[in-house]
């Protein structure tokens, strides 16, 4: 569902991703989690109407704390993730993808 409210978001802005990856068959372990964050400098963790920013610029918090964000129930990177420039936003919520899209 999040992921529909995500592509249905874009759509209306016209928004286009370069690239897509269909999180339910394509696995992604804590190691290839982590390395998406590599050049990212601000993570934004959505979980329904919050969430959570961090600087992992100034004060990136342990491995352990990142997955905590990152991972979701099943193992697997939490869906949808974007990349924005330098800005990594996983989970949906319409105020952050607003802020970051800046639409």
């Amino acid at each position: 569902m999040t992921c529909q409210k995500a592509r249905g978001f874009l759509g209306q802005f016209k928004v286009a991703a370069t690239e897509t990856v269909d999180a339910r068959k394509e696995r992604y372990d804590a190691e290839d989690v982590l390395a998406l964050l590599v050049g990212v400098e601000q993570l934004v963790a959505a979980r329904g109407k919050t969430f959570e920013v961090l600087d992992l610029k100034k004060d990136r918090p342990a491995d352990d704390v990142l997955l905590a964000h990152l991972m979701g129930p099943t193992g697997n990177l939490r869906a949808p993730t974007a990349r924005v420039g330098t800005t990594l936003v996983v989970g949906f919520n319409e105020d952050v993808y607003k802020q970051v899209l800046g639409v």
